[in-house]
């Protein structure tokens, strides 16, 4: 089996467990909108429900669910038809779009099973507070950024420069 798929395989559950596990203890350990604070002036944990998108985009539209759900799907197709491309020697990218599906993934299950995702985690400075996240918006951040590496050194190796590895 080709590594990419091994990275597929491995960690998608790791992350979509991780990922409704957290939400699962929030949401039976804590009150909505109940905050603890973790470093003072800085990050806590607080009960969030989002019914839209980052920033709470859309929450309100009537439409939004079907929206979120609909774009997911498109977003998942996109995602593995780029993945079955990769070349062999795309460790990086594997690993990357991994953890963007993932991520959708797993607040994909939460909108389909509740109408809305949890979040939890909250980041601040005093009081500019930066929206509440949760281990899936995470996976897809990160994913995203080591994608935009990976492209980046994709770009310099088609050129014959030289690439960190």
């Amino acid at each position: 089996m080709k590594l990419k798929y091994l990275v597929l395989i491995a960690l998608t559950p790791l992350i979509l467990i991780f990922d409704q596990l957290t939400k699962l203890y929030i949401d039976r350990s804590m009150k909505l909108y109940q905050s603890i604070p973790v470093i003072d002036g800085l990050f806590s944990i607080t009960y969030l429900r989002n019914r839209g998108a980052a920033f709470s985009f859309l929450s309100e539209a009537s439409w939004r669910l079907p929206f979120f759900i609909l774009a997911t799907v498109v977003a998942l197709i996109a995602i593995l038809i780029a993945f079955r491309k990769l070349r062999d020697d795309q460790g990086l990218a594997a690993v990357s779009l991994t953890m963007i599906l993932s991520g959708a993934v797993g607040n994909l299950i939460d909108r389909v099973r509740m109408g809305e995702v949890i979040d939890f985690l909250d980041v601040y400075w005093r009081t500019y507070h930066w929206p509440a996240f949760n281990v899936a918006d995470s996976a897809i951040c990160v994913g995203v950024a080591l994608l935009a590496l990976d492209m980046f050194r994709e770009e310099k190796r088609l050129k014959g420069e030289p690439v960190a590895t």
